[in-house]
Parts: C-alpha cells; sequence; structure tokens
C-alpha cells in the first residue's frame, strides 16, 4: 500500500509537469524542451532555498517564478528573435544546466534535515490523525504522513486545474489559445502573438519548475540530472489522458493530464517492481511514447479502409 501511496504521490506532483507540456505541445503547439531544464531549475532554486532557511512555501514559490522566468526567455528567443522554437528550448536548456549547478553548487542537495513541504505535511499528519504510527485506510495499513501529503499534493493539483480552467476562459487566456490554433486570424484582430507565445510558455515552464520544487522536497534531494528526459513523461502523461478522456474540451484535457500522469506513474512503479532494469526506463518510456503517437493514426488508416 505505501508503494501505490507513494506513486500516487509522485504521479499527482508530475501532473503539474503534464499540465505545462499541455500548454506548450497542445494550446500552443511549440516544440518546447526547456522543461528538461525547468524542472530541475525549480527544484533547485527550492532547496538552495530551504537549506538556507527559507521556508517551504517561499521556496516553492520562487521555484515556479524561475521556470516562469526561463519560459519567458525561451518565448524570448522564438517570438522577438525569430529562433525555431525547438533550437530555442535546446539553447535555454543547455543554459540551465549550468545555471542550475551554480544555484545549487554542487551536483545534489539532499533536504531529508530541512523542513519542507513533506515535514509540514507530516506534521499536520500526526495532528489531524492524532498518531504517529500507521493509520488503518481501507484495510491498509499506511503512515499517517504519507496519507497526509497525498491529500496536501491533491489539493494543491486541484487548485492548479482549476486555476488553468478559468484562466483559458478569460479574454487573455481564450486570446492564448487562439494564438495556438490560428495565429494569423488572432494577430489580423489586433493581438500581439509573439507576447501571448511568451506568456503561455512562461506559465508552461513554471507550472514544470512547481513540479520540481515539490517533487524535490516529497523526494528528499534535488540533483541536476532529474531533468533528464522528462518532457517524455509530460507527454506520455497528455497522450494516456487524450487516449482515456477524449481531448473535445478545455476540462478533458486537463482532466486527462491529471489521470494520465497517475496512471503512468502506476504503470513504471509496476513495472520496476517485477523486476524491470531502471536503466531501461527512459527507453521504455520512449517506445512508450512513439507508439501511442502512431498507433491512433494506424487504427484511423484501417477504419476508413473498411469503410471504402
Amino acid at each position: 500500500m505505501t508503494l501505490l501511496i507513494g506513486s500516487l504521490t509522485i504521479g499527482l506532483i508530475l501532473s503539474l509537469l503534464a499540465f505545462g507540456v499541455l500548454i506548450s505541445f497542445r494550446i500552443f503547439d511549440f516544440a518546447d524542451i526547456t522543461a528538461d531544464g525547468s524542472i530541475t531549475l525549480g527544484a533547485s532554486v527550492a532547496a538552495a532555498l530551504l537549506v538556507k532557511g527559507y521556508s517551504p512555501l517561499s521556496a516553492t514559490f520562487a521555484g515556479f517564478a524561475a521556470g516562469f522566468i526561463a519560459g519567458f526567455v525561451t518565448g524570448l528567443l522564438h517570438a522577438k528573435f525569430k529562433i525555431h522554437s525547438l533550437l530555442a528550448g535546446i539553447l535555454v536548456m543547455t543554459a540551465l544546466y549550468s545555471i542550475n549547478l551554480h544555484i545549487m553548487g554542487k551536483s545534489n542537495i539532499p533536504l531529508l534535515n530541512e523542513k519542507s513541504v513533506s515535514t509540514i505535511a507530516e506534521e499536520t499528519g500526526k495532528k489531524i490523525f492524532n498518531t504517529e504510527n500507521d493509520i488503518n485506510l481501507f484495510g491498509w495499513e499506511i503512515p499517517a504522513c504519507d496519507a497526509m501529503m497525498l491529500i496536501f499534493v491533491f489539493i494543491i493539483i486541484l487548485i492548479a486545474g482549476l486555476f488553468l480552467y478559468l484562466f483559458f476562459r478569460t479574454n487573455l487566456g481564450t486570446a492564448m489559445r487562439a494564438t495556438g490554433n490560428n495565429s494569423q486570424m488572432i494577430r489580423a484582430l489586433g493581438v500581439n502573438t509573439g507576447n501571448m507565445t511568451m506568456l503561455g510558455i512562461a506559465l508552461s515552464n513554471g507550472l514544470i519548475a512547481l513540479s520540481g520544487a515539490l517533487l524535490a522536497q516529497y523526494q528528499g534531494f534535488a540533483d541536476v540530472q532529474m531533468g533528464i528526459g522528462i518532457i517524455v513523461w509530460g507527454l506520455a502523461s497528455v497522450i494516456i489522458g487524450e487516449a482515456l478522456v477524449g481531448k473535445q474540451s478545455l476540462a478533458l484535457l486537463i482532466v486527462g493530464a491529471v489521470i494520465g500522469s497517475v496512471i503512468f506513474r502506476l504503470i513504471v512503479a509496476i513495472a520496476l517492481r517485477w523486476g524491470m532494469n531502471p536503466n531501461d526506463l527512459k527507453l521504455v518510456t520512449a517506445i512508450f511514447v512513439f507508439l501511442a503517437l502512431i498507433i491512433p493514426g494506424l487504427i484511423s488508416k484501417y477504419l476508413s479502409k473498411l469503410s471504402i
């Protein structure tokens, strides 16, 4: 049961990553791989501030702000300097590797002895459940701190998902969505598509960095290598969500991103539990995303031939 609770918690934390990928890839059709650097940036900024004695709330928000700035730079390179979106993301991601090392001062920062979101959840769990031991949940014994952390993260995801839904229904959010759908049309209406792109990619990477900040505090460390290949994880989450709940509306896309992230994390946890070599994780993830991308097209072609 502890494995399940841990997988659910990490899956929910990484759904913030899925939100970011959803914004860049689905709403803006922007091939942004800044995520590999911005998730580590959020973790490194939060870890560095926690070690210096800052509160978990301020450290987490600082991680979000750092990712927001990184995403803004990527959008700026693309919109103002006319650099291709893929190359702009590569440039910022490459620069962030050195920046993250400078922020942390080393390749890894342990947080086990620092006050973090996890320790706050642990203290709150002890007060709410009135015990320091395991609690009984549907016949399963789980640590009170783990249960409280899961609830805490779920509330954060609920707030973030609701914020995205309401934001993209405002005039500004609608203009950002229109920029991704039909930039020429929205430009003819007087909207500065460059500014919309910069703001959207900034928000995307801010959420991804927030995911990194929470993940570092939950796992108890921040590592400069933790973001390598993470964009594929985000893509897998979005694709799984779309396959399960569809993409007919913004609400379904947001809910699907959360469901996809949780399910994908559970699949990974089960595969590792059954003996899969951790060194093969990135390879298997890439193959899975590849199949998820091409199978729907193959199925539609097959069905269209049957209907002829």
